[in-house]
């Protein structure tokens, strides 16, 4: 354990200060990029978020503040308004000289993930709850939020849905991939959006607003979840079909019995399910049963290194490297770790975030000692490095579970 953290101390402290770019072209504010070497020239959504939390724990370990970091910080936040349309439409991903979506393409497609406004929080909560610079944008991102709340709400339920299978982050996770349009509930968007509604509470509350309009859906929401992607039999949260033929008066087949629910739970196993333990959306009780007779199970999700992104008992179970989309049907990858981990100490299973915070240590260790480098995912049982040698991002969150193990001050996202 010990060669293993000073692995990866060694190997973020001497990579973390390449992970600024100046502006460019359409990027007209600093901002950071998910790796020194891998995706080195691109602003993502959820990756500048959750690196921006990583590499602030590498500062604090480090004893360095850096005003250059500060400024790239908001740059991501503000490279990304500065690209949102009036609707709230906003890029996935930015770079110098084109963006994805495009401009101009089909409305119809995925926006931006739900993590913009928490990684504005996070970065306010960071500078002593000072919010003045976010406040000539403010309209900006609560148009960001509203485009979610307009046009990704189902109506029935209270639930949020993918508009499609575009860039969903969890690639190809089976309760979106490959669904149709506007079907899928899935609990992973779900749990990013209630933690995007408290953020925006919080970022209103610094700026003199109420914020009482999204505590009002935040607590919808949490309750919509809560009532449909509970699953009693097995003990965890699942996605929602959302799929189903209107109620027609008219047709002769189901008049005689019109069904009474307004979605289908779409039973597979994914790690997803975990995140609202990291979102605070469930009680103690579901809590206990998701960890005893889920994501403690070896059967399921609980391998050697890891949180498996999909259960082993599952037919689509598959560890294979494959790029856009990237496979997340059942290999170990940094960032789910952290967000079950991190779920596991909010509800107080410090003996299992324990166990899984030393897993990731030693996954990651071992991959620097062995290749000097780290990777995208890997194999559940072996370690191995399955995709893009290189890959950092996330991965250093792992610092932060080395902190919280030392029983030092630990960064965490709002």
């Amino acid at each position: 354990m010990k060669e293993n953290i000073k692995a990866i101390q060694a190997y973020s402290a001497q990579n973390y200060e390449q992970m600024i770019r100046r502006p460019e072209g359409q990027l007209p504010y600093p901002f950071i990029v998910p790796g020194s070497a891998s995706y080195n020239d691109c602003l993502w959504d959820w990756d500048s978020w959750l690196t921006d939390v990583a590499v602030r724990q590498i500062m604090l370990d480090n004893g360095k503040e850096s005003p250059d970091f500060e400024s790239a910080e908001k740059g991501c936040i503000l490279n990304f308004l500065a690209h949102t349309g009036k609707n709230g439409r906003m890029p996935i991903m930015l770079k110098a000289n084109s963006m994805f979506p495009k401009e101009g393409s089909n409305v119809n497609t995925n926006i931006h993930k739900p993590c913009l406004t928490q990684h504005a929080a996070f970065i306010i909560g960071q500078n002593k709850g000072d919010g003045e610079w976010l406040r000539p944008y403010l309209k900006k991102l609560q148009s960001f939020i509203h485009y979610y709340m307009e046009h990704m709400r189902h109506p029935a339920t209270g639930l949020y849905f993918w508009l499609d299978d575009l860039a969903i982050g969890v690639d190809n996770d089976p309760c979106t991939f490959y669904r149709p349009r506007e079907s899928s509930a899935s609990v992973y968007l779900n749990c990013l959006i209630y933690r995007e509604l408290l953020a925006m509470v919080y970022i209103e509350e610094r700026l003199g607003e109420s914020g009482e309009e999204y505590l009002k859906e935040a607590q919808h929401l949490k309750a919509a979840v809560n009532e449909h992607l509970w699953d009693e039999r097995n003990g965890f949260y699942y996605s929602a079909d959302l799929n189903l033929r209107p109620i027609d008066p008219d047709d002769w087949l189901h008049r005689g019995m019109p069904r009474h629910w307004d979605c289908v739970l779409q039973k597979i196993d994914c790690w997803s399910g975990a995140l609202v333990l990291w979102a605070g959306i469930t009680d103690s009780e579901r809590a206990s049963r998701m960890v005893e007779e889920n994501l403690t199970q070896e059967r399921l999700f609980n391998g050697k290194y890891g949180v498996r992104t999909l259960a082993k008992t599952e037919p689509m179970y598959r560890v294979v490297a494959s790029n856009n989309p990237s496979c997340w049907l059942g290999p170990v990858w940094g960032v789910s770790n952290y967000l079950c981990f991190r779920g596991l100490v909010q509800y107080g299973f410090d003996k299992e975030a324990a166990d899984l915070a030393g897993k990731t240590i030693r996954l990651f260790g071992e991959d620097l000692r062995r290749s000097d480098q780290m990777h995208e995912y890997y194999d559940p049982d072996t370690g191995e490095g399955v995709m893009n040698p290189g890959f950092q991002n996330w991965n250093l969150l792992a610092n932060n579970m080395i902190a919280w193990l030392e029983g030092r001050e630990v960064m965490r996202e709002f």
